[in-house]
């Protein structure tokens, strides 16, 4: 075949025009290309775990032929813009004024109708491979997926059969440089051969290694720099770009670093030994791992405080030796407690001399956070195409803004080798978005760590579920922590994970994995078999975190009426001791924040007149503070009461559900309103948390607990007990069902005590459990009621899920399975989380003047944007700082004046979104906005305040 005499590439067929330098042509195709290739190439070599080339190869049927393998991939890269040879060529005037006599005269047949390039290049991509020889059956259908790629690179795929009008790509002139281009690139990488086979998952991991080496050498400075010096022959320019891809790499700190693995005190700078279920997992677990070469699952279960943090770190070692993973994702369920592990995660590393590793904190908020510097955040453009994919709306090019947004400075969110985030960001691979493969790669070539298993509702269980899936498709170890996960629930995620490595659904539906409480069950991703923690290790475990906790039961009346049963009395009498001379510390963790408004109000008002911000011995913690002083807050009541000190004389922290998770806090008393009884539980460890520590080394300071707080207790405020209901507010936040049996269990406790971790799994099963029998008898209707709702919800939750998400790994047939929705969806349009939308909201501040400005005093006017919508980064991180997440249809009535953002702003990617709570100055005072039947305003003490 390749004895046939082939025209050469034209170069002036362009590949990349907008943004280079003035007065020089467009930078080539072919050395685009090629580009493209040899970095796709150097991330094979340097990037993609060994577990990732593995399973990229099996899928290709080359297991033993690993250099073949990786040689398709970079022919993968190295085709992706072949659709640019059609009617894209006239879609820039500048580009397509350099195009030779022979292919500039198509212009006017070519460009009668519009298509994008990755869709030309679906077309044409089987045409092009049959002249390189890839014609049998069995290869036509491996070119059906290298088609699928190359349509996908843009981050959605495509339908094979859908068409381009055969007028946009041209006549013979056209087809013959379409092959000319093609046969360059094949030649250029050793004229690889077809695999026999080519597998969706093997694919999608494909795909994510082209989107990756596009956007990579796609960067404007690098192309400035190759467009000025462009090599004579295109074996230069290839050897030339092999060369640089490292630097690229690095560049984007996307580099690989070995870390020297430090023995367990010095890693996580923690005094002492490991625990006995963390010796377990670096001794046991270790000897348990690998039977095959398909990765396995742990589950880690334990008491709120036990370690399982570096738990889980350890277990990421065991794991990653042994299955050839770098690195580990690193997910929560909140923006705080990701801001919170973020910092543990990086002294980790950099205990381990790690410090050039590659660790980002992703969550849609992240780059606000203080660790990330205004350098850091300026993101140079990467330009993937010049216009020509222009979603349904016809208002934006796809091209000009999404690369932007998801590759946001100088580290790559889960590209990284090291990502703390929230789970969302992982939950996105397995929804119908955009560049949903290139999370999927992201992720494959770690260590998955999930912590708070616990803390997700059905839906996002359902999505958790299918992404665990696709990860065990991929043999990729995983970790799930949690301190009170029903056995439902982790055997379903278990299953769910194996299915993925292959094992029958039938088959497993004949066992259940059932994980010890407190420790670790391993089940072998090849084999199903499980292991878990010895008995005398877990037994050791139990006693040395033994803690007898005593809950105490309070009813209360809601409302403001008098009485001794008032909340607010029960929680003065409660609270009294901490008033007192010896003092003491309290954590109050209420159910919204409205509760948490006025708990603080009164509690500050009868125990110290100073307010938070004067150092008052009340202090007061929600997530609706602009986002620097929650900041700010967060790291001040975590101080206050974390394991190092000092520790105040008294305190006092009222709180939300902010505190139930990840935060290290540990008080002399914990008082709750009533919740869903697993809550409870982490609320409860809360309290005395570090007291074997403190035993064991000294309390900080050297000032013990008050006399009053002789053991660990909880008191959890409750309005069923007294036979009354539970406040209307609290039905937006927790199921009735779910309360109401959570009253009744722990009024059943016998002696009003706990035992930890002994009774914990046999509570959390009896409420939380999935029990299918109801006793229809004893409740009353109302109770049915509650049950019938609750459980309508959770079947609602689970089907909606089902129906949103990607299907599983193994049920994929063609690319298109996974963008099969319609529409245009992208990560801001397809949700993670079931409930009210939410937005970002701005509290500005309208002066008398008519100026509009950021502060009440009135000095620091409100940024405007360029007429192009551009910021400097230092002015959107003014603004981003200051927001607050809120329903967004608190603002549904309001006003538009009061709430739109400034029309500057209409086409920046993030301010864009915002919206501007415009609260008027009046003589000195701010005013609240009126929003339908309620109020808004931003109180300095309270947070945003909405009566």
């Amino acid at each position: 075949m390749m004895a046939k005499k082939w025209d050469p590439p034209d170069e002036t067929a362009w590949g990349k025009s907008r943004g280079l330098g003035p007065g020089l042509r467009p930078y080539p195709l072919i050395r685009h290309l090629l580009d493209a290739a040899a970095m796709a190439l150097h991330l094979w070599d340097a990037y993609l775990s060994e577990n990732q080339r593995v399973r990229i190869a099996d899928g290709m049927g080359l297991a033993g032929d690993l250099e073949r393998a990786r040689n398709v991939v970079g022919l993968c890269a190295g085709l992706h813009d072949i659709g640019k040879l059609s009617g894209f060529q006239f879609c820039s005037w500048h580009g397509s004024q350099y195009l030779s006599a022979e292919l500039g005269g198509s212009r006017r047949e070519m460009t009668a109708d519009r298509f994008g390039h990755d869709v030309a290049g679906l077309q044409v991509v089987q045409e092009v491979l049959a002249e390189l020889g890839f014609a049998t059956d069995a290869e036509l259908k491996v070119a059906e997926r290298l088609a699928e790629i190359v349509g996908g690179h843009h981050g959605r795929y495509h339908r094979l059969e859908d068409g381009v009008a055969p007028a946009f790509l041209g006549g013979s002139a056209w087809v013959r440089q379409r092959t000319a281009h093609a046969v360059a690139v094949h030649e250029l990488l050793g004229a690889p051969e077809a695999p026999g086979v080519f597998k969706a998952s093997a694919a999608v991991l494909v795909t994510g290694v082209v989107i990756l080496a596009d956007w990579l050498v796609s960067q404007e400075d690098y192309l400035r720099g190759r467009q000025q010096r462009l090599e004579p022959a295109l074996t230069d320019h290839f050897e030339r770009s092999l060369k640089d891809a490292p630097g690229l790499l690095a560049g984007a700190g996307l580099a690989r670093v070995r870390l020297q693995r430090k023995g367990f005190a010095e890693a996580y700078g923690i005094q002492g030994a490991p625990n006995p279920l963390q010796l377990s997992v670096m001794e046991e677990m270790r000897k348990a791992v690998g039977e095959g070469r398909r990765g396995g699952i742990v589950l880690v279960t334990a008491a709120p405080g036990d370690g399982k943090s570096e738990t889980a770190l350890e277990a990421e070692r065991v794991l990653s030796e042994r299955f050839g993973t770098q690195g580990y994702a690193f997910l929560l369920p909140t923006m705080a407690t990701s801001d919170q592990m973020y910092g543990r995660v990086a002294k980790a590393l950099l205990r381990q001399a790690g410090e050039n590793a590659g660790l980002t904190l992703v969550h849609s908020m992240a780059w606000l956070n203080s660790a990330y510097a205004d350098d850091d955040l300026e993101t140079q453009s990467v330009l993937t195409c010049d216009g020509d994919e222009v979603g349904e709306s016809g208002l934006r090019a796809e091209a000009d803004m999404r690369p932007q947004r998801w590759l946001r400075g100088s580290k790559r969110p889960l590209l990284a080798q090291f990502s703390v985030g929230t789970v969302d960001q992982a939950l996105m691979a397995v929804l119908p978005v955009r560049h949903n493969a290139l999370r999927l790669l992201a992720l494959s070539g770690k260590t998955f760590i999930v912590d708070e298993a616990h803390a997700y509702d059905p839906y996002m269980q359902v999505l958790l579920g299918r992404l665990l899936n696709w990860l065990g498709a991929y043999g990729v170890p995983v970790v799930l922590l949690s301190a009170t996960l029903p056995a439902s629930v982790s055997d379903r995620l278990i299953k769910e994970y194996l299915q993925g490595a292959g094992h029958k659904k039938r088959d497993l539906s004949r066992r259940s994995f059932n994980a010890p409480y407190p420790g670790w069950l391993y089940v072998d991703g090849e084999s199903g078999r499980e292991t878990s923690i010895s008995c005398a290790r877990r037994h050791e475990q139990a006693r040395a975190r033994s803690m007898e906790l005593d809950i105490a039961v309070e009813p209360v009346l809601h409302g403001r009426g008098g009485g001794a049963q008032v909340r607010l009395a029960v929680l003065e009498r409660v609270l009294k001791p901490v008033s007192e001379k010896e003092g003491g510390t309290a954590l109050v963790v209420c159910n919204t924040v409205g509760d948490a408004q006025d708990t603080y109000l009164q509690l500050r008002q009868r125990f110290d007149q100073r307010s938070h911000e004067e150092g008052g011995t009340v202090q007061l913690l929600h997530a609706r503070f602009p986002g620097d002083v929650r900041e700010a807050r967060t790291r001040e009541v975590t101080e206050g009461l974390g394991r190092k000190g000092p520790r105040p004389v008294r305190r006092i922290v009222v709180a939300t559900q902010v505190v139930e998770q990840s935060l290290d806090l540990d008080a002399d008393i914990v008082i709750s309103d009533l919740a869903p009884l697993s809550l409870l539980l982490q609320r409860a460890g809360r309290c005395w948390r570090h007291e074997n520590h403190w035993t064991a080394h000294g309390y900080p300071g050297g000032r013990g607990r008050p006399a009053w707080a002789s053991g660990p207790r909880l008191v959890v405020l409750d309005p069923i007990a007294g036979g009354g209901k539970t406040p209307e507010q609290w039905g937006e936040v927790y199921s009735e069902h779910l309360l109401a049996t959570t009253s009744r269990a722990i009024a059943g406790i016998e002696g009003g005590t706990i035992s930890i971790p002994g009774d914990v799994q046999e509570l959390v099963e009896a409420v939380h459990g999935d029990n299918p029998d109801f006793d229809w008898n004893s409740p009353g209707a109302s109770e049915v009621k509650a049950w019938a709702v609750h459980k309508g919800k959770e079947t609602a939750e689970r089907s909606m899920a089902g129906l949103l998400a990607i299907p599983r790994a193994r049920s994929v047939s063609a690319l298109h399975d996974l963008h099969d929705l319609p529409g245009e969806e992208d990560e801001w349009e397809v949700s993670t989380r079931l409930g009210a939308d939410s937005v970002r909201l701005l509290c500005a501040y309208a002066q008398e003047d008519g100026r509009v400005t950021l502060d009440a005093g009135g000095e620091l006017l409100l940024p405007q944007a360029t007429s192009d919508g551009k910021m400097p980064v230092s002015s959107v991180r003014e603004v981003m700082r200051r927001t607050i997440p809120v329903r967004a249809d608190w603002l549904k009535e309001a006003d538009p004046g009061s709430v739109t953002p400034p029309e500057s702003w209409a086409e920046h990617p993030m301010l864009g979104e915002l919206r501007v709570l415009r609260q008027p100055v009046e003589g000195g005072s701010v005013r609240p906005v009126k929003a339908g039947a309620k109020l808004l305003w931003l109180d300095k003490d309270l947070g945003l305040v909405r009566k």
